[in-house]
């Protein structure tokens, strides 16, 4: 059995994993990215709180009987402190963190959500990242990490919307002219949280959030009318996840955004990412 803990910008996963399969998934909010975009340094409060809940995660899966196996993403690679970060997940529960890079994150999504060679791509938007990794043939034609994300957007632009759109059309400019094939997948949080409101749900399911199609019309209807609404309001809408109540709005357009630049009229949401991937990618049993 292996438990794997991904550590990203907005919370802290672990999954528990047995015969190739996931057994069950918990998420923690702890807002690792939060303000990286302005200082480029991760907070020491957000350090330590961090660190706290992959020690807890750590040792849920230590008393389950499973390895357990860490990493990282794009808040830890690109803060100017981040081996501060890893040093203090060392002491407090002796496991290494593996940072990955733009690219290995991009192909941990891709491999969780279509595994073998399917035709196809991912869209990851993260907390201070974002993933675009297309597939053909069985080859990767295109892969991008953008530095865009929805913490780092609510950081920078907070929820205006012209400020959000000229921080994401700058961002996204990378995509201009490339053009997926297969089905294309809106994995991580942002793109879950959207379909879990559009599906109207009264608590996360993830078997109901997979392979759901998101039209880009309801994608921006939905950008649309959460920026005219407050965080609190928005924590009312049956399907949001409370936690993430303050930066799905900037995390929503982003998702619109790339969808028009990629002409994409709509995108399949997958419970099945990077954790998953990691695992394949990994050969962990």
């Amino acid at each position: 059995m292996q438990a794997i803990i991904d550590i990203g910008s907005n919370s802290v996963r672990l999954m528990l994993w047995e015969g190739g399969k996931s057994l069950y998934k918990r998420v923690n909010t702890t807002r690792l990215g939060e303000g990286l975009a302005l200082t480029g340094r991760l907070k020491e409060a957000a350090i330590v709180r961090t660190a706290e809940a992959v020690k807890r995660y750590a040792e849920e899966g230590r008393a389950a009987g499973a390895q357990v196996h860490a990493f990282a993403t794009a808040a830890v690679r690109s803060a100017e402190n981040g081996a501060d970060f890893c040093a203090e997940v060392k002491k407090i529960c002796n496991l290494k963190v593996d940072v990955v890079s733009g690219g290995e994150e991009a192909l941990l999504g891709l491999s969780g959500a279509l595994g073998g060679n399917e035709e196809g791509g991912i869209l990851d938007i993260g907390g201070a990242s974002t993933e675009v990794c297309l597939r053909k043939e069985g080859k990767i034609f295109f892969s991008v990490s953008l530095p865009v994300g929805a913490v780092r957007l609510y950081d920078k632009c907070g929820e205006d919307g012209k400020k959000l759109l000229s921080e994401i059309c700058t961002a996204v400019s990378p995509l201009e002219g490339v053009r997926p094939v297969g089905n294309m997948y809106a994995i991580g949080g942002t793109g879950s949280t959207l379909a879990s409101v559009l599906l109207g749900l009264e608590e996360y399911d993830g078997e109901k959030i997979q392979d759901f199609y998101m039209r880009e019309a309801q994608i921006s209807a939905l950008a649309d009318r959460l920026l005219s609404l407050s965080a609190e309001e928005r924590k009312k809408i049956k399907g949001m996840d409370e936690r993430r109540a303050d930066i799905i709005a900037g995390g929503a357009v982003l998702l619109s955004e790339i969808m028009k630049k990629l002409s994409l009229g709509g995108v399949y949401a997958s419970d099945r990412d990077n954790l998953e991937g990691y695992c394949y990618l990994r050969g962990l049993k």
